[in-house]
């Protein structure tokens, strides 16, 4: 058969173009996909695809890039705030808008970027040594219904800083505002640059999503934000998880705290978005000596005083035994709390930001992680008999601790004995997280099971190190 020069020329082109659609711009071949609606898919594994397919792409690009998307992202989360957080209320039930709104701008503002990401360099005589800080690749990640949006916010950010690309099983419950945050993410940043897919997720997210995602052979490291059961889940596999375990944060009051301070703080954070952050207060220890001036200041502050039979009434109605533990039914988490009062048949308007009451150190209140506006008063002998009850309401999480007083050995002694990841003195327990309400960087992953802590884009981040042996030393 003879072939004209220019019918060749036509075959050769088509060999090309099939190449070039086969390989990335690193020369890595990559896998064509379904396409999704702005990172979002039906298919779990075309979400994963599409993300790997993306960090091949994202790799070639530089840290100022990285900066610009990012950049890119937190524009969007102030954008489209009061949209978000109308949405994620109507959509979870969860919450007041108006905290909504502030935790999307103080993720936007405060979520670590690409500065933390520096190099650090040795010369001497054997040479230079630099260590520098590179990307895993693809994340899974398991968002939580509580702040479903801010955390991804936060996630995208600090993740996408270190340079890994994500691919998201959101909380089935907060699913759709969750998609909106991928789409409006993805679109922000295509427009700065980006390649598509830096972010995906699963429309439909279930259990079985969440197991695909965490086999997954293109996802290396899983970030889980979520209850006990999902982190449990991850550790399973043989991938380094980065995961925000459960927090029951205790407070300690002594007899030379500043009453209305302290009143005034926790009623502040423990009343913020209706108490659904585990760093947020949940139960409350004070010396006897101060406790009924400190729960005037509680009335004083605008909150709702109930008895020790409302107390366990309530507690009857909102908190179910599950083996061994108490946890919080649904239909009260995060719930403002008059509606918590009208389970007592109490009629209060909704400006009220806590209900509280005395029980005894061993209420269901105080054993179990509530996240709600009603928060349990604990009577106890002094100092000493009070860190013994913080301690064990705590329950070894490790996660987030207060005190309120003027002795500063006291305070050094109890951050000691407590131990946690987070502790404030003389200030509500949010303010520990920095951003807005305190100082330092903030994140929504709070990484207690895997020792992390407050996370930034260096646990997002693999450390490298080069060693130039005899030369490229200046000095």
């Amino acid at each position: 058969m003879n072939i004209s020069e220019n019918e060749l020329q036509e075959i050769v082109k088509k060999v090309v173009q099939n190449v070039a659609d086969k390989i990335g711009s690193s020369g890595t071949p990559v896998v064509k996909i379904k396409n999704g609606d702005w990172g979002v898919f039906d298919d779990m594994n075309d979400a994963i695809e599409a993300a790997h397919e993306a960090f091949i792409l994202y790799k070639e690009r530089s840290k100022q890039c990285r900066k610009n998307f990012i950049d890119a992202v937190r524009q969007m989360a102030i954008d489209h705030k009061d949209e978000l957080a109308r949405m994620t209320v109507e959509e979870t039930k969860m919450g007041r808008v108006e905290h909504k709104i502030a935790k999307f701008i103080n993720a936007s503002k405060n979520s670590p970027g690409v500065e933390y990401l520096e190099p650090k360099a040795w010369s001497g005589k054997n040479g230079l040594a630099i260590d520098e800080y590179a990307p895993f690749g693809v994340i899974g990640n398991i968002t939580p219904s509580t702040h479903p949006g801010p955390t991804m916010i936060n996630n995208i950010i600090i993740q996408l800083a270190a340079g890994n690309t994500i691919a998201f099983n959101p909380h089935p419950t907060a699913k759709a505002v969750n998609a909106k945050v991928i789409q409006l993410a993805n679109q922000y940043m295509v427009k700065a640059g980006a390649p598509e897919n830096l972010v995906t997720c699963v429309k439909e997210p279930t259990l079985d999503t969440a197991t695909t995602l965490f086999e997954h052979k293109h996802v290396e490291l899983l970030s889980v934000t979520g209850g006990p059961f999902m982190v449990d889940m991850a550790m399973k596999y043989p991938k380094k998880v980065v995961a925000a375990g459960p927090g029951n944060p205790p407070v300690l009051i002594d007899e030379t705290a500043d009453l209305k301070l302290a009143a005034d703080e926790i009623t502040q954070s423990a009343s913020y978005d209706n108490n659904i952050l585990c760093i947020a207060e949940k139960e409350i220890f004070i010396v006897e000596s101060v406790f009924e001036p400190f729960m005037q200041e509680m009335e004083r502050a605008g909150n709702v005083r109930l008895s020790r039979e409302q107390m366990d009434q309530l507690a009857e109605k909102a908190l179910d035994k599950d083996g061994k533990y108490w946890l919080i039914n649904r239909d009260f988490v995060g719930r403002n709390a008059n509606v918590l009062a009208s389970a007592l048949g109490m009629n209060l308007t909704d400006s009220v930001p806590l209900l509280f009451g005395e029980t005894d150190k061993d209420h269901p209140f105080v054993i179990a992680e509530q996240m709600a506006p009603c928060i349990p008063v604990v009577k106890v002998g002094n100092f000493e008999e009070g860190v013994a009850a913080a301690l064990k309401a705590e329950h070894g999480f490790k996660h987030t601790a207060s005190i309120f007083t003027r002795d500063m050995e006291r305070a050094t002694y109890y951050t000691r004995v407590l131990d946690c990841d987070v502790h404030t003195i003389n200030g509500g327990t949010l303010r520990g997280d920095g951003g807005d309400l305190g100082e330092g960087y903030f994140s929504h992953t709070i990484a207690t099971p895997t020792g992390e802590g407050i996370c930034t884009p260096l646990d997002f981040a693999r450390k490298r190190r080069i060693m130039t042996h005899g030369s490229l030393r200046f000095v």
